[in-house]
């Protein structure tokens, strides 16, 4: 198991990112959290299987159709044992 903490900018806010996110982690079998930042931004925490942890990685750096991502900043982080997926605020 691997985790990561995963940090979006662009245009992500506004345009169903939590909710489509939700939905990808929910298929790849990820688990964890996505919110809304106070600056614009969306920050997840992702953990689960190193396969599945990196697709939906690779998936947030273009994010669903409305989305226009800028940057993403990925780091390792600490798994939580988290056992779904949430969309936090």
């Amino acid at each position: 198991m691997i985790a990561r903490r995963v940090v979006v900018s662009g245009r992500v806010q506004g345009v169903g990112f939590r909710w489509h996110t939700r939905q990808r982690a929910d298929q790849l079998g990820v688990m964890g959290w996505v919110r809304n930042t106070s600056g614009g931004l969306v920050e997840a925490h992702l953990e689960g299987d190193e396969r599945a942890v990196e697709s939906l990685v690779d998936w947030l750096g273009t994010g669903p159709a409305p989305a226009r991502v800028e940057s993403l900043d990925v780091v390792s982080a600490i798994p939580i044992g988290a056992d779904s997926f949430d969309i936090t605020r």
